[in-house]
């Protein structure tokens, strides 16, 4: 039989009327930092992004209690809270929006006064519900939905790095990585490739200096196309990144390179990709 996140609410004491129930995940903060990451480094900047709301939506929000849940970026509804609610009235100042390049101007938004809850605050990070299909609405009335839990981790942790060979991902999400998996990437390099889901081409390349496979990704996170001439003439495109081959740590510049002709041969890059040399 499956458990619904009303009967924890109700647990609480708390009436379920009481109650809205808010899924964070601007979908503008692409860029800037996600909002899942402001949530696990930096947990003042998520309360003040949490607190600051479009005046459009006060009828919505008002309510003594919010139960905020985040999407990650796997997708899932994670439990960020309980939290007690007061209106407080306009932004009075123009204020940097704390997720992305932005300022909110005074005016233009509501302010709550938020006060994290001592109830269900063992479960922050722990509890993953299922929101349903209807993402955008991302305010919902407690008493009226029976949202179901797909999940109780033990504790709040974070995936495990799935291992070099069997790491794929687009290059808009490299920045939402755990802490670890970017420690893991900055310590290799080797081979990797890069596909374009619009022209379905590929790019062979290499990370042979320091910052190993990270540092090198990084260059086309901030250019869309790194230093190669092809890639500078596609239009910008959200590449999927992979490594094909990570080289020993006594592995010589040359070493490396031989290593990707070897890789552009195979998967002929040049004659049916993006690799131009």
């Amino acid at each position: 039989m499956p458990i619904i996140f009303n009967t924890v609410l109700e647990d609480t004491g708390i009436a379920l009327s009481e109650v809205r129930l808010l899924r964070h995940k601007d979908q503008r903060a692409s860029r800037g930092r996600s909002l899942y990451e402001l949530w696990r480094d930096a947990r003042q900047q998520f309360e003040l992004y949490q607190s600051t709301q479009k005046i459009g939506d006060r009828a919505k929000l008002r309510a003594p209690y919010w139960a905020s849940f985040l999407g990650t970026p796997r997708n899932e509804t994670m439990f960020a809270g309980l939290y007690h609610v007061n209106y407080l009235g306009l932004l009075e100042r123009d204020t940097p929006a704390p997720h992305m390049d932005e300022v909110w101007k005074a005016g233009s938004s509501d302010v709550y006064d938020l006060t994290l809850a001592q109830p269900l605050g063992d479960l922050v990070g722990r509890l993953f519900i299922d929101w349903g299909p209807a993402f955008r609405v991302w305010i919902q009335k407690a008493d009226q939905q029976e949202k179901q839990i797909t999940e109780l981790r033990t504790r709040y942790e974070e995936p495990d790095f799935p291992g070099f060979l069997n790491f794929i991902r687009p290059l808009s999400e490299l920045n939402t990585l755990p802490i670890t998996w970017m420690v893991a990437l900055r310590s290799s390099g080797g081979i990797y490739l890069l596909t374009c889901p619009k022209t379905r081409e590929q790019y062979v390349g290499k990370a042979d200096g320091g910052g190993g496979f990270w540092n090198r990704w990084q260059d086309y996170v901030r250019t869309g196309h790194g230093d190669n001439i092809a890639l500078k003439s596609r239009d910008p495109s959200d590449y999927q990144v992979s490594i094909l081959e990570v080289a020993g740590t006594s592995s010589t510049p040359d070493d490396i390179l031989r290593m990707e002709m070897l890789w552009k041969l195979k998967l002929q890059s040049r004659e049916m990709g993006l690799n131009r040399n």
